[in-house]
């Protein structure tokens, strides 16, 4: 158990984490090492993927590397695809952050840096395509200090002639690896190099005097502190985040790969080093599981697979005890047990049955009705249920259209099984424009699922904007008449109403009738008329809304009265009255807030004062980004998850919620009413 890593490798898009993961792999267990290029990696292993030459979702590639599971969990660069991020994250205790190193740090670095540091999870920075050329370290580690942290400190430094790199010089160790064309060997460290990596050398066993008191009196008293102390001091370090090792190579080459293999086991916390995790029982009490085998079992689901030929899959961390294969475990969630015939390690798509898994590891069950990401799965004699995963919301809606009735009998069924895998994912349908909306979160997303229902479910879709749904309302009142009477032979209709409408905050109604003009008992078919008018108003035939109805006066038949004429009567006064009611059409109005680093808030408040937004607050968070509040017509911003992104370059990102309705501007008013009556 104390021989277990789990490890979420991240960066920004194309800093090459596949190419990272499939490196490592390689070196541990001796297989030959996928290509993305050639499309035979281990992580990126769907159609889409391949096609893309990117990854779309997380993959777990576990490795046995000197007496030591790793299980390395390879995720997506892309916003798009945050959602397989976040899950990981929720897991792991260690993280390698890559940076592409003739960009420096990129928007999507910060990004995964800063939600890395929410979680307080120990990190290792690995500078990837060191070899490429015109780049220069030391300006980088100036970048890596100012946007990520000035406790970042080169494990390594590069070696290499002229700026030149072909290998680097452990500054732990001060031993040096050089690439002689096929792989690194040991190697003299340069003269031009030694006093910079003496300096490093000599900082971390500062850093490291500083951690004890025993140590800091050994350091001024001149002593030479053992490797073994200053591993040891390092490793404390950088558990608690006090320092950010920064290592360098090139993930295509393989420099500095068992470097960094090394360190993930000296440097990232293994079980015994994690702290209780919080959760509470059935009761809602709060209660800790130790990441321990002799405590009771549980574990989180944090990833959900579905394949058409062997169902659904669900991945999970075992936080505490053991599970075997015959247990019947408890799901928090469905309040149900389940009993676990078949357990798996995943490595890529490829499934291995194993007959135990224990606390730290990460497997998957198959086949388990009803379990979903976020659930927790424990012991039924302790039973346990961890916090939900905090996902993020859909933004950007298109409606999808099938091009077959046998396509749109297996459409729902579809949709169920990718809502299972993403969570960010929203199906509804629209009652009112009878479209099927699917929200995502953004056109990279939105072109991933279509195409991944056309090559795993032989769907095809096409998409359309999706229709704003828009209201009416009045904004003066008026009275009107309703007379609904037929007379034919036999009993007829006959119901006579005289009702006032005015503005209010909802539909509602009242009567005032004086004596018997209408007899109690047809009140409710008068209430129900107007109900039912309120469904299409006469501007536009959009639903009404914020009416107050009032029956004030009215006629009736002691024969042919019934609750159809007076349901038909309401009706027809409402119209009577509804265009001297001057009536209005609504827009929806939706809340966003927007995240952007502080230099570009004028910029968006620019742009949304543009969109007809009304800005309603600003405020900054705890990593010193702005967070702007706006209420915005939705018409305005159907495209702009995208629009942000281009404005932002990649960094900021918005939510949104339903807010209320408000009247439109008089001249789009009548620019919609004409777009309308052309439509007809």
């Amino acid at each position: 158990m104390k021989n277990i890593r789990n490890i979420v490798i991240l960066g920004h898009l194309q800093s090459g984490k596949t190419t990272l993961a499939e490196t490592l792999y390689a070196a541990a267990t001796g297989n030959q090492k996928g290509s993305v290029d050639a499309g035979t990696s281990i992580s990126d292993y769907t159609p889409e993927e391949k096609s893309r030459k990117s990854s779309v979702h997380s993959a777990i590639l576990p490795l046995e590397y000197k007496g030591t599971k790793i299980n390395l969990i390879d995720c997506p660069g892309s916003d798009d695809f945050i959602t397989d991020t976040i899950s990981a994250i929720s897991v792991v205790k260690g993280a390698v952050l890559l940076l592409d190193a003739s960009k420096g740090v990129e928007v999507g670095t910060v990004k995964h840096w800063n939600f890395l540091r929410k979680k307080n999870i120990p990190t290792i920075i690995y500078v990837n395509k060191m070899d490429k050329p015109d780049v220069h370290f030391d300006k980088l580690m100036d970048d890596i200090r100012t946007k990520l942290g000035k406790n970042a400190i080169p494990f390594c430094y590069p070696m290499g002639h002229n700026d030149g790199f072909d290998g680097f010089v452990n500054c732990v160790t001060l031993t040096a690896r050089k690439y002689n064309g096929k792989e690194c060997e040991d190697a003299e460290i340069y003269p031009d190099k030694r006093a910079a990596v003496l300096e490093l050398h000599n900082q971390m066993v500062e850093a490291v005097a500083e951690t004890s008191e025993e140590l800091m009196e050994k350091f001024f008293m001149g002593e030479q502190l053992t490797r073994e102390e200053i591993h040891d001091g390092l490793r404390k370090s950088v558990l608690a985040s006090d320092l950010i090792p920064v290592l360098v190579g090139s993930a295509i080459k393989g420099i500095g790969i068992h470097t960094l293999l090394d360190m993930m086991i000296d440097y990232l916390p293994n079980p015994q080093d994690l702290n209780p995790i919080e959760g509470v029982d059935m009761n809602g009490n709060p209660v800790e599981r130790k990441t321990l085998d002799d405590e009771p079992f549980s574990a989180f689901v944090f990833k959900t697979m579905v394949d058409p030929y062997f169902g659904t899959a669900n991945v999970f961390k075992v936080n505490s005890g053991k599970i075997k294969v015959g247990d019947t475990v408890h799901v928090s969630k469905l309040d149900k047990d389940i009993q676990v015939s078949q357990l798996n390690v995943v490595t890529g798509a490829k499934m291995t049955s194993v007959s135990e898994l224990t606390a730290g590891d990460i497997g998957c069950i198959v086949k388990a009705d009803g379990v979903e990401n976020s659930m927790t799965l424990s012991a039924t004699s302790s039973k346990i249920a961890y916090p939900e995963i905090d996902y993020p919301t859909a933004v950007y809606y298109k409606a999808i259209l099938t091009s077959s009735k046998s396509d749109e009998e297996k459409l729902s069924n579809v949709l169920a099984k990718i809502c299972l895998e993403d969570k960010s994912i929203e199906v509804k349908r629209n009652p009112e424009t009878n479209q099927l909306l699917i929200g995502t979160l953004g056109i990279s997303h939105l072109s991933y699922l279509l195409e991944r229902m056309k090559n795993t479910y032989k769907l095809n879709l096409t998409t359309e904007d999706s229709k704003i749904v828009y209201r009416e309302t009045i904004r003066a009142c008026a009275t009107g008449n309703g007379r609904y009477i037929k007379q034919s032979g036999g009993s007829g209709f006959y119901g006579v109403v005289e009702m006032e409408f005015k503005p209010a905050e909802e539909n509602t109604f009242t009567e005032e009738v004086f004596g018997g003009a209408v007899p109690k008992n047809y009140f409710p078919a008068v209430e129900k008329g107007f109900f039912e008018a309120c469904e299409k108003g006469l501007l536009a035939g959009f639903p009404v809304i914020g009416v107050h109805a009032i029956l004030k006066d009215g006629k009736y038949h002691p024969v042919d009265s019934n609750e159809l004429a007076f349901k038909m009567a309401a009706i027809l006064a409402f119209k009577d009255a509804y265009m001297n009611c001057k009536p209005v059409i609504l827009e929806p109005i939706i809340k966003i807030t927007v995240t952007v680093e502080a230099d570009m808030v004028g910029d968006i408040i620019s742009d949304l004062n543009q969109r007809r937004a009304k800005v309603t607050g600003m405020d900054v968070n705890s990593r010193g980004n702005q967070k702007v509040t706006a209420l915005v017509p939705e018409s305005e911003i159907q495209e702009y998850t995208n629009d942000l992104k281009s404005l932002t370059q990649g960094s900021g990102f918005f939510v949104r919620e339903f807010y209320s309705y408000e009247p439109m501007p008089q001249v789009l008013q009548d620019k919609l009413l004409k777009t309308l009556a052309e439509q007809k």
